[in-house]
């Protein structure tokens, strides 16, 4: 008798380009499960909104399931304790699941599965879910071709028939409430599911996508201009693979046009699957080193934000009450939406940590519970990117005030969502404390250029050490990205060759200077995406 194979559902909602599914049933009798895990639903960076979502995939992929003759296991509790009882149920038995990189609680679930497995004689399948690599010998120079060869690989397609098997478990999951979870001020939540995953792909790609590269960069355009697929990669709506095909079946179709038809596509796909890619190469750094959820990825920063009382601050950011109104504008769509752009993203994290000085780990607490697609391999290594505690990025510090100026032009972002300044005039909606008298308004909390100023000089005093210079060669070589091949050279050759460049320089810059140049600047979209990547 064939062996029942139980293919685990984690964050993978989908039938089609299922690979676990697909192999599952070419083996024998498949059990569809999903195991309601309440630890996790009580752990510090997830969400009533976040388990809205998920139900909402499960539930959809259930009903996929039932057209094909099938149904999903819900079980609830210890995945360790659900597999133990399957066992007992069904006796000879295979386990499917895709591989994931989370936090760490579900990094230390996984290798008690995994321990379990081993010792109850089960054998424990686990093909790739993204372009990510385990174990310690990844080689960054060629990561790239990989993910791409990956990427290529056919869409894995389920058979004519499948044999599901029969059993009493729950049918049904269960509400936030059951979990403990309460209402976290979502209005306004993504439709889940793989239907939704496909109409977003295909308005980003045929209609909404167009100036993506420009429109990225603010809140006001961003809800239409970015491709809003966040959530469903992050739930596995809908694959990585399918997403990177469809795009370049796209791209071929726009090369096909006639010029005058092709407008800003060609440029806003291409900043699309570098996107894509970029997705994978923060992700393998969590991948890599789990510890980045909570050290700094280069040691030497370790505890410098550890000193005083945190909760006034963090509080004030978390509630969207710190006196900015542009920052204040995003918290607060963020709380409602479950989303926003990445710019905007990594200036709420900047501000955080530089101008109300926060630990990472505890401003991303709370940015994590917010995004209802919360990729934990994206998310702690942007954290870290943007409190500058990696050792191989720039200090990127956003001033507040800019950023409404340049994101929010005419006002109409602030004005929505910090109603209590609507009535201002554009001159000073994004600085309303130089309006003479009151206003029912937080002052600001921190004054934005002292603090800067401070934060940037205490990053320094530590970056610029022999030591930390010595610790980010070492984080670049492990975690640094790279389009092709890093050479090595010795400090003698690399010296003589920047003389040479020097040289060269000093030598073409009057022809330079005489000639008109055909280059452009790159966007400020670009700029961005170059930074992050």
């Amino acid at each position: 008798m064939s062996a029942v194979q139980v293919v685990w559902f984690k964050k993978d909602f989908r039938l089609f380009d299922h690979r676990c599914l697909t192999f599952a049933a070419q083996k024998g009798p498949v059990l569809p499960l999903y195991v309601v895990e309440p630890d996790y639903w009580a752990l510090e960076d997830t969400s009533y909104r976040q388990y809205l979502f998920l139900k909402g995939c499960v539930e959809e992929t259930i009903e996929a399931l039932e057209e094909l003759g099938g149904s999903m296991a819900i079980a609830s509790g210890d995945v360790v304790e659900v597999l133990s009882r399957l066992q007992k149920t069904y006796g000879n038995i295979e386990l499917w699941a895709h591989q994931e990189t989370g936090n760490n609680w579900t990094f230390q679930r996984d290798k008690a599965v995994r321990k379990w497995c081993q010792q109850a004689g089960v054998a424990f399948h686990e093909p790739l879910q993204f372009g990510v690599w385990r174990g310690s010998k990844i080689n960054r120079d060629h990561w790239a071709k990989q993910w791409d060869s990956l990427m290529a690989e056919p869409i894995a397609s389920l058979p004519e028939s499948i044999s599901f098997v029969a059993h009493s478990e729950d049918r049904t999951m269960p509400s936030p409430e059951v979990l403990g979870l309460k209402h976290d001020g979502i209005t306004a939540l993504q439709p889940p599911g793989r239907n939704a995953a496909l109409q977003v792909l295909s308005s980003f790609l045929y209609e909404r996508g167009e100036r993506y590269r420009t429109d990225m960069s603010s809140p006001v355009t961003g809800e239409s201009g970015c491709s809003r697929l966040s959530p469903y990669l992050a739930y596995g709506a809908i694959s990585m693979r399918e997403t990177y095909q469809a795009t370049q079946k796209r791209i071929a179709e726009v090369a096909a046009m006639p010029k005058a038809e092709r407008g800003t596509w060609a440029g806003s796909l291409s900043s699309f699957v570098g996107r894509l890619h970029w997705h994978c190469h923060f992700t393998q750094k969590l991948e890599l080193e789990p510890e980045l959820e909570w050290l700094p990825m280069a040691r030497a920063y370790t505890g410098i934000r550890d000193d005083g009382d945190h909760a006034i601050k963090l509080r004030a950011f978390a509630e969207g009450q710190t006196g900015y109104p542009f920052v204040d504008a995003c918290m607060r769509y963020l709380r409602a939406t479950g989303w926003i752009n990445f710019r905007m993203r990594a200036m709420l994290m900047s501000f955080a940590s530089y101008d109300l000085w926060l630990p990472w780990q505890k401003s991303g607490d709370v940015l994590a519970r917010l995004f209802t697609d919360y990729e934990p391999g994206i998310h702690w290594p942007q954290s870290q990117m943007q409190s500058g505690v990696t050792g191989i990025n720039a200090i990127r510090i956003y001033s507040p005030i800019k950023q409404g100026l340049d994101q929010d032009i005419e006002g109409t972002f602030t004005r929505q969502w910090v109603p209590e300044l609507a009535a201002l005039p554009d001159e000073i909606l994004q600085t309303p404390w130089l309006l003479e008298g009151e206003l029912s308004y937080p002052p600001p909390i921190v004054e934005h250029k002292e603090a800067a100023a401070l934060a940037k000089s205490r990053l320094w005093a530590i970056k610029k050490t022999p030591e930390a210079k010595k610790e980010a060669e070492q984080v670049y070589e492990k975690h640094g990205s790279r389009k092709k091949p890093r050479r090595r050279t010795s400090s003698r050759k690399a010296s003589a060759t920047s003389a040479q460049r020097t040289k060269a320089k000093r030598t073409s810059k009057g022809k330079a200077s005489a000639q008109k140049t055909t280059e452009k600047l790159p966007t400020k979209a670009a700029q961005e995406a170059a930074h992050v990547s």
